[in-house]
């Protein structure tokens, strides 16, 4: 009975052991040297109603990040945060200046799950809002121009 008991313990602690050494710890790591002008797509807008000119924007609209220090997955983790500045100005579909370059733009890292990705995660910058004049906008654009793992 010992024997058994023994062999039980020894199965229960040796199983998460082995479930991890199955796991593939690569995940393709994000890399964006200080200067880096970055393309995100902007998610989940177009509201013509609301007040704010930034939520009246479709989804999909680009908007262009210089950074201004180096991201690195393999430094920076998940939920590390990131500064940079508009690279251009932020238009709408009839070419009004909504942000001017140079405002002040901030995001994430996020690992996020991913259904098509082999490891089973991904990584992602996301720009969470921009400050001009005083103003915070808030807001989500990402380096894909779709957040979802679909494929259409």
């Amino acid at each position: 009975m010992f024997r058994t008991a023994a062999l039980v313990v020894l199965n229960i602690f040796a199983l998460p052991t082995t479930l991890i050494r199955a796991q593939s710890p690569a995940l393709l790591p994000i890399h964006a040297s200080a200067g880096t002008v970055v393309t995100f797509y902007l998610q989940t807008r177009l509201n013509p109603l609301a007040p704010n000119l930034i939520d009246r924007l479709p989804k999909g609209t680009t908007v262009s990040v210089k950074l201004l220090k180096t991201i690195d997955s393999a430094v920076d983790r998940d939920g590390s945060e990131f500064v940079g500045t508009l690279a251009a100005p932020l238009l709408s579909d009839t070419k009004q200046v909504i942000l001017p370059a140079n405002a002040e733009v901030y995001g994430l890292i996020a690992l996020l799950r991913s259904a098509s990705h082999p490891e089973g995660f991904r990584y992602e910058l996301l720009v969470t809002k921009i400050k001009q004049d005083g103003k915070t906008y808030e807001l989500t654009a990402s380096t894909t121009p779709s957040l979802s793992d679909r494929k259409k």
